[in-house]
């Protein structure tokens, strides 16, 4: 899970926990709390096998829930359940690819005829695509994988469980998200970017018009998280981040809390001065996009740089 440990000297190593710990918007509820909070609920968690969902799953199920583990590989799940199994935790595997409708829609049903309502739904699977648009003219089904997964899955898997949440008078939603969708864009992350802010929309807008139901909404606007997604790109080894573990922290205070969002201090200045600063910062990323270039595995015809969840 994530990449490895060794990011060079321990001075380096020091500086970028430091930066981490500046880049974290909030750290995690503490353990009386998180139960409190979901002992004796239901809550679904997509992209449960690696990284951020594997996490989040630990330490819901640690807290007391009941958690149902979603994510392509049943392998994966089974182990997952294992650890939380053994750590006293109740976990339920369901196996589905949320690119594909008719499985989400069977996970929908099975997940609403054995429990009749979900309390909690996590929505953190995700498919990242880091390529240029002159490496992507032959390649439309990147961006249709993409959507798929960050968007279009997300979307039927809500419809299909915002009914049952709100007939029951209560639910919250937790997105986790990327501070990406906040930024002026940044090259190479069109398809990835782009599906997620499609999902963003979408889920603020249920925020509106389920509030009368009960029902909450929370973003999670993560800055990079060191994990198997963001491995394939070779400088983010070398920046600060959150570890897997931090960012499963952040999930659980949305799941506590229940704020609207949740994101780094400096995205909110950023996003605010976006106007003021688009042709400098537009200017910065073009001679960065001349000067950086492709990664060899995105550059390979028969490989795509991707990380699915």
């Amino acid at each position: 899970m994530g990449v490895s440990e060794n990011r060079g000297s321990l001075p380096l190593r020091a500086a970028s926990q430091m930066a981490s710990r500046v880049l974290n918007p909030g750290g995690q509820p503490s353990e009386k709390a998180l139960r409190e909070a979901v002992e004796g609920k239901v809550l679904l968690v997509t992209g449960a096998s690696y990284g951020i969902g594997e996490a989040t799953a630990s330490k819901l199920g640690a807290a007391g829930g009941t958690v149902l583990l979603v994510a392509r590989s049943r392998d994966r799940l089974e182990g997952v359940a294992q650890h939380i199994s053994q750590a006293g935790g109740t976990a339920l595997v369901y196996p589905t690819d949320m690119s594909d409708a008719d499985q989400v829609g069977a996970l929908a049903d099975a997940v609403l005829e054995r429990h009749g309502h979900v309390d909690v739904v996590v929505n953190n699977a995700g498919k990242s695509i880091r390529r240029s648009l002159e490496l992507s003219s032959d390649r439309f089904h990147d961006f249709e994988r993409t959507i798929a997964v960050n968007y279009l899955g997300p979307v039927k898997l809500v419809l299909a469980l915002l009914p049952s949440m709100r007939a029951s008078g209560g639910g919250h939603i937790v997105n986790v998200s990327t501070s990406g969708v906040r930024m002026p864009p940044a090259p190479r992350w069109s398809a990835y970017v782009a599906s997620k802010s499609a999902f963003d929309v979408f889920i603020r807008t249920v925020a509106l018009e389920a509030a009368g139901d009960g029902v909450t909404v929370s973003s999670v606007y993560m800055p990079l998280v060191h994990t198997r997604m963001s491995a394939p790109t070779p400088a983010f080894r070398y920046m600060p981040g959150l570890s897997a573990d931090e960012a499963a922290g952040l999930v659980c205070k949305a799941v506590v809390e229940r704020p609207r969002e949740i994101s780094p201090w400096w995205v909110g200045p950023l996003e605010a001065g976006s106007a003021v600063t688009r042709l400098p910062w537009e200017t910065a990323m073009g001679i960065w996009n001349r000067v950086s270039g492709d990664t060899a595995s995105a550059s390979r015809k028969e490989r795509t740089p991707t990380t699915e969840t």
